[in-house]
């Protein structure tokens, strides 16, 4: 996958979250590409947020299409998630 077509995957996945858990509690990082406010809870307004989640894209995309199962990302350290409500495995696969 060239480099247009993964930040056009990463934005696109990145969309349906925000639309399939709307919120502001968790911020979705995938440098360099983008960046969304997502699930139910307490708004983030200023400083770091209070949950983050970051990723680089290509594993963002294999999560965001059920090609790479949210736990083992977790686990492996290709996804870091710190803070409340992290957890996404309830929204994914996005597809």
């Amino acid at each position: 996958m060239d480099r247009a077509e993964q930040k056009r995957l990463t934005k696109h996945y990145l969309a349906l979250l925000a639309e399939k858990a709307p919120g502001h509690s968790v911020e979705v990082r995938v440098p360099p590409f983008g960046a969304v406010q997502a699930v139910e809870g307490g708004r983030h307004t200023r400083g770091t947020p209070r949950a983050v989640v970051e990723t680089d894209p290509e594993t963002w995309i294999a999560v965001a299409t059920g090609e790479l199962a949210w736990t083992e990302a977790v686990d492996s350290g290709r996804v870091r998630a710190s803070g409340e409500r992290t957890d996404l495995s309830a929204y994914l696969p996005l597809t």
